[in-house]
């Protein structure tokens, strides 16, 4: 008897041992959300780091923006931090709908200094296909207010 309990109590300890491994493994394989995919495109684009922020564009996105037209397509973003710094914050985020119906999914940031005041001046957009989207579908500057 006393026997059993010791095979017992040594499959119960390998398997504790392998789901403590399991867990930790599981743990990083969590995809980032819509809002850090977001952030980290536009914290590449703000720093310069082109072929990082081009990488998270969606093959479709991809296909109809080259490397050099993305870089054209940056402009305007890369103007305003200039004037108002390269730290953003997150200023929204939801769903629009679309004349055909289809629903899509954006975030928006604001850069930090220009949401000092009421109502930030721009918008920093960035669009997925759906909601279980992590590539970028479409990004631009919006402007909110003169």
């Amino acid at each position: 008897m006393k026997r059993s309990y010791s095979i017992r109590g040594f499959y119960i300890s390998i398997l504790a041992g392998l789901l403590t491994c399991a867990v930790p493994a599981q743990a990083q394989q969590t995809r980032s959300s819509q809002v850090q995919v977001a952030r980290q495109f536009l914290l590449a684009l703000l720093a310069g780091n082109w072929d990082t922020a081009y990488e998270h564009l969606s093959p479709d996105a991809q296909r109809q923006l080259p490397l050099a037209a993305f870089r054209m397509a940056t402009l305007p973003i890369i103007e305003q931090a200039r004037t108002y710094g390269p730290v953003i914050d997150l200023y929204k985020l939801g769903y629009r709908l679309r004349e055909e119906e289809h629903v899509q999914p954006f975030v928006a940031f604001s850069y930090r200094a220009d949401s000092l005041r009421p109502g930030p001046h721009f918008q920093l957009d960035v669009t997925f296909q759906d909601s279980t989207a992590r590539q970028i579908q479409g990004f631009g500057l919006i402007r909110l207010r003169p």
